[in-house]
């Protein structure tokens, strides 16, 4: 756990607030608290400002002038990876994934897809299905050829590097829980390219604290994404010395609430969405903490974590609400 060991660039507004949520908690029936990594500042925050700093901090080691990187088209990965290489003078080349299929203006221009223009991005899109990571090595490539120097960072930053983000989250979580006198019975959080949850457990295992994360995934099925998480967590355990200490039972990933597929939007998430907002004021996006939601709700409504206290981890993203507000604005009434 001696994270000092490794290259980090710090930009991130840390400590992230740990709040309850009395409103929404009473409506769930719930002790029901919030870990604000929306707030982590950089560019409108999320959690992948957590796996910057590290992957920023071995970019910058290695000498890199250039980051890339690639996401869906309202890839809140992709805006913060921006944003940091914007900070530190490094160019930035993105391949974004139209993985939904939809060519609404608002989501093909607005929202993240905005603020990654805003901030100097080179972008080009490819259709979904594509190989991301062929094309990953395509833009390093061309990167390299005239004579820059590339660092790839994968899909939402999630490689051992970047879940040392959530390894260091998991030891600042515990601080802020015990320092308030705060028993956590269950963690909560989106779980999707995987970094974030992989973190979470390794962080947990190293530490010995015994607090289950619960994930809801957004896109894979549940046997892939627990397989995800839990190699990527044992990967993550080892970098940090901590081989052998993650279980595998810690894994737990429930893909129920995925919907029709990633990034499509349900009437379950535009409810969550809603509920969040009208009674704690919590601005959540819809393709990941706005389905993690979704499915909080419905797991706390029948009673799954009847008697305990719940933290939920946000990860940001509510800029992309604005990429969906054709879908959002109809529903809403």
């Amino acid at each position: 756990m001696h994270l000092a060991r490794f290259p980090r660039a710090r930009f991130a507004h840390l400590p992230t607030p740990l709040e309850p949520l009395p409103r929404l908690g009473a409506e769930l029936g719930i002790d029901l608290w919030v870990k604000r990594d929306d707030c982590t500042g950089l560019a409108g925050g999320g959690n992948k400002t957590r796996k910057l700093e590290f992957l920023l901090g071995e970019a910058l080691a290695l000498g890199a002038d250039t980051l890339v990187t690639q996401g869906a088209v309202q890839s809140n990965h992709v805006r913060q990876t921006i944003a940091a290489g914007a900070r530190h003078g490094l160019s930035t080349e993105v391949i974004l994934e139209e993985r939904t299929g939809s060519k609404a203006s608002d989501y093909m221009g607005n929202g993240n897809v905005l603020l990654d223009r805003l901030m100097g991005a080179s972008i080009r899109f490819v259709p979904g299905g594509t190989d991301m990571n062929e094309e990953l090595e395509a833009s390093a490539e061309i990167v390299r050829r005239r004579g820059g120097k590339p660092y790839v960072i994968p899909g939402g930053g999630s490689n051992t590097v970047g879940a040392l983000g959530y390894v260091d989250c998991a030891r600042e979580l515990v601080v802020q829980a015990d320092g308030l006198d705060l028993k956590i019975d269950r963690l909560v959080t989106a779980t999707g390219s995987a970094g974030t949850h992989a973190g979470l457990v390794a962080g947990f295992a190293a530490l010995s604290v015994d607090i289950p994360i619960l994930g809801f995934g957004v896109r894979a099925p549940k046997a892939k994404q627990e397989e995800n998480v839990f190699n990527l967590a044992v990967a993550t355990a080892e970098t940090i010395g901590a081989a052998g200490r993650v279980r595998r039972e810690a894994v737990v990933a429930d893909c129920d609430y995925v919907g029709e597929g990633y990034g499509l939007v349900d009437q379950g998430v535009i409810d969550a969405l809603a509920l969040a907002a009208r009674t704690a004021g919590l601005l959540l996006d819809p393709v990941y903490s706005g389905k993690a939601m979704k499915g909080l709700i419905d797991q706390a409504r029948k009673g799954t974590f009847k008697g305990e206290r719940v933290v939920f981890l946000h990860t940001g993203g509510a800029q992309g609400l604005f990429g969906y507000q054709s879908v959002l604005e109809p529903a809403l009434g």
